[in-house]
């Protein structure tokens, strides 16, 4: 904490008297830590631990938070944008599970395809994509429903699942 000395003087009295007064300062940033963790079931164990312990931040303050904060989405992959301050302290944002996390659900797999241009591993259709699109339009750069439909297809097609159907913007 800083201090700042100040001088005040009654309007009756010429000579003044000196206060201290405290000044709260924004906190700093010193970093930041991707990970992604299970809801609910986070734990010190690698790869929280030692991503967090690097930094100084205490590590069990972090799951119990993280876990209270996702016991409606237990079980589900999410990313977590961990925010590092200079005085040790940590803010966290929980985003919305990853669109290829979600596409292996809609299809029912278990992984991608190892050839996704060559061999397709399963299908989902258009409302799919739609519903997983609107599910992560807050973490994504676009303005709007169709353009989140196409970044989630591209994934989808990168991982050599198939889109049936008709996109609906070409009806």
């Amino acid at each position: 904490m800083n201090w700042i000395w100040e001088l005040t003087a009654p309007a009756t009295e010429k000579v003044g008297a000196i206060t201290k007064k405290s000044i709260t300062m924004a906190k700093e940033i010193t970093g930041f830590v991707k990970l992604q963790c299970k809801g609910g079931q986070a734990n010190p164990a690698p790869p929280i631990g030692p991503a967090l312990g690097s930094k100084g931040l205490n590590i069990m303050e972090f799951c119990k938070q993280f876990n209270a904060r996702t016991q409606d989405k237990v079980g589900k992959v999410l990313p977590v944008l961990i925010t590092v301050y200079s005085d040790k302290s940590f803010d966290f944002v929980i985003k919305t599970p990853p669109a290829s996390v979600q596409l292996l659900e809609a299809a029912k797999l278990k992984g991608g395809s190892k050839e996704p241009n060559r061999s397709k591993v399963g299908k989902v259709t258009w409302a799919q994509v739609e519903a997983i699109a609107k599910d992560k339009m807050p973490d994504l750069n676009c303005f709007t429903v169709e353009s989140a439909m196409k970044m989630v297809a591209g994934t989808a097609r990168s991982m050599g699942i198939t889109v049936e159907g008709v996109a609906p913007w070409e009806n």
